[in-house]
C-alpha cells in the first residue's frame, strides 16, 4: 500500500455520521495522507452510508456505484449505517474492496498504511451489556466553525420505523474524563462552542459505571467552562428535566436552543410508533421551556404519513405544532424502511396525500420562523461568527444562541469570535437578519 497518497470521504445522513468521517480523515491525515475534495483523483475512496429511510440506503449504493465508476483505479471502502445494515447489497456492488462494520470504524485509518495489511471483518451491532463507546484518541475537529463532540452512540429504544439501532447497537457513552479531555483539546484549537451530539444523546451516562447522567455533565461542564458555550444537537422531550433548562439561563454554558423530535401529534399515532410519550406531555415540555426561557430557539422534528394515519390525526400533529412556541421544523414524510415493523404497518397513506401534508407542514414552519425572527427583534443577542459568508450578500453571518442567524458588516479577523450583536432589520422578502452592531463580547465563567 506505499503508493497511496491521497484519500477521499464522501458522507450521507447525519451529523453522527459527519462527526467520524472528520475523524477518520483526522486520522489517515495523521498517517501522512492528503485529503482531496474531488472525488476523481484519490487513491482510496471511502463512502459512510446511511439507512435512515430506504431512499437513503437506495442514495448510498448509487454513491457507492459513482465513486467506483469515477475512479476505477482506487480502492473504495464503504462503510456507515446502511453498509451495516444490509452487508449483502454493499458487497454485491463489484468494484468495492472493503466493507467496514460499525465497530471497525476507528480502525480504518490504522489498516490504510504501508505496513498494515487491510483486516476488516464484518461484526454485528452490539446489544449485549458489553458494548462499549469507541471514538478517535485525538479530538475531532472537522472544518466547521462550531465544533461537533459525539459523547453518545446506539440506541435502545427500538422506535417502529427506526433501522438505527440495528446499525449501531446498544446506548453507549463516552466516558467523563474523555468528554474532558477532548472538550479540552477543542478548546485548544480555538474553538468557542461545541455541540454535544448522539444518536440518542439524552441516555448519555447510563451504561456508565457510576452510572451518570446528561444534566450532570453539562452541569460539570459549566463549572470547568472549557469553550464559551455548548450545545445539545438533539434530545427526546422525556429527556428534558427542569435541571437542563435552568442551565440554559443566560450567564451559563448550555445554549438556549432545543431540538426535540416529536414525529406526531396524535397519541394513537405516537403509541404506533413506540415512541413513549403522549401529546399532551410534548405539549407540555415545550410550554416549560418557553416560559422559563421565553427566547428560546426550539425546533422539532415531525414525520408525516405514517401508516394509519388519518386527516384527523394529521390535523392534530398540525394544530399542536401550531400552539406551541416552536421556531422552527424540520418535515419529514414517512418512508417505509424494511427491516423495521412498520414496513409492515397498514393501510399505508397515499405518497400524493403524504406530500400535501409536508406542504402544509412546510407552511407552517415558515410561519413559525418568521413569528420567532420578530419575537427576538430589538434584542441584543450572543453570535458566534461563521468561517464563511453568506453567498447573496457578503456580509459575515453569526449563529446566536438561541438558533438565529445574523448578518454582519466586519471583515475576518471576526470569524470565530463570539459577539454582542445588535438585531437591527430583518428582511421578510429574503428572511436575511442584519446587525447594526457589532463588537466582542467578554465571554465569563473561564
Amino acid at each position: 500500500m506505499a503508493d497511496i497518497k491521497t484519500f477521499y470521504i464522501e458522507t450521507l445522513g447525519c451529523k453522527v455520521n459527519q462527526y467520524e468521517s472528520d475523524g477518520i480523515a483526522a486520522d489517515l491525515t495523521a498517517q501522512g495522507l492528503i485529503r482531496q475534495t474531488h472525488k476523481t483523483c484519490a487513491d482510496i475512496c471511502i463512502i459512510n452510508t446511511c439507512a435512515v429511510t430506504s431512499k437513503a440506503g437506495m442514495q448510498s449504493r448509487q454513491a457507492v456505484r459513482r465513486l467506483i465508476r469515477d475512479n476505477p483505479d482506487a480502492k473504495i471502502i464503504v462503510t456507515g449505517c446502511h453498509a451495516q445494515t444490509a452487508p449483502d447489497e454493499i458487497h454485491s456492488i463489484q468494484g468495492v474492496d472493503h466493507l467496514v462494520c460499525h465497530l471497525d470504524k476507528t480502525k480504518i485509518a490504522a489498516c490504510v498504511n504501508a505496513n498494515a495489511p487491510y483486516q476488516f471483518f464484518f461484526q454485528p451491532p452490539d446489544h449485549t451489556p458489553s458494548n462499549r463507546f469507541l471514538t478517535f484518541d485525538r479530538p475531532v475537529s472537522g472544518s466547521m466553525t462550531r465544533a461537533y463532540l459525539k459523547i453518545q452512540d446506539g440506541c435502545n429504544a427500538f422506535c417502529t420505523y427506526c433501522i438505527v439501532p440495528h446499525a449501531r447497537g446498544a446506548s453507549v457513552s463516552m466516558p467523563k474524563a474523555q468528554v474532558h479531555r477532548h472538550m479540552a483539546g477543542l478548546a485548544d484549537q480555538g474553538f468557542s462552542e461545541v455541540i454535544l451530539t448522539g444518536i440518542h444523546t439524552g441516555l448519555y451516562g447510563q451504561d456508565l459505571d457510576p452510572v451518570t447522567t446528561l444534566l450532570d455533565l453539562v452541569q460539570e461542564l459549566d463549572h470547568a467552562r472549557p469553550v464559551e458555550r455548548v450545545r445539545i444537537s438533539s434530545i427526546e422531550p422525556r429527556e428534558i428535566t427542569p435541571g437542563l433548562i435552568d442551565l440554559a439561563r443566560q450567564g451559563h454554558i448550555l445554549c438556549d436552543h432545543f431540538h426535540i423530535p416529536l414525529q406526531s401529534g396524535d397519541t394513537d399515532i405516537l403509541k404506533k410508533m413506540k415512541r413513549p410519550y403522549t401529546a399532551d406531555f410534548f405539549k407540555k415540555t415545550v410550554e416549560a421551556i418557553h416560559t422559563a426561557l421565553p427566547h428560546a430557539g426550539i425546533g422539532l422534528d415531525t414525520l408525516i404519513g405514517f401508516p394509519g394515519e388519518t386527516d384527523r390525526q394529521f390535523e392534530a400533529t398540525y394544530n399542536l405544532v401550531k400552539s406551541l412556541p416552536v421556531s422552527y421544523l424540520h418535515v419529514f414524510p414517512f418512508s417505509p424502511r424494511k427491516g423495521t415493523p412498520a414496513w409492515h404497518f397498514n393501510p399505508k397513506v397515499p405518497t400524493k396525500v403524504i406530500k400535501e401534508r409536508c406542504a402544509v407542514m412546510r407552511q407552517l414552519n415558515q410561519e413559525k420562523q418568521a413569528a420567532f425572527k420578530t419575537a427576538n427583534s430589538g434584542r441584543r443577542l450572543q453570535g458566534l461568527v461563521q468561517h464563511t459568508r453568506d453567498k447573496a450578500t457578503g456580509l459575515l453571518k453569526a449563529v446566536t444562541r438561541n438558533y438565529l442567524t445574523l448578518l454582519v458588516d466586519g471583515d475576518d479577523s471576526l470569524k470565530g469570535k463570539i459577539l454582542d450583536l445588535g438585531y437591527d432589520r430583518w428582511d421578510k422578502d429574503t428572511q436575511l437578519i442584519t446587525s447594526s452592531l457589532n463588537y466582542p463580547h467578554t465571554a465569563t465563567g473561564k
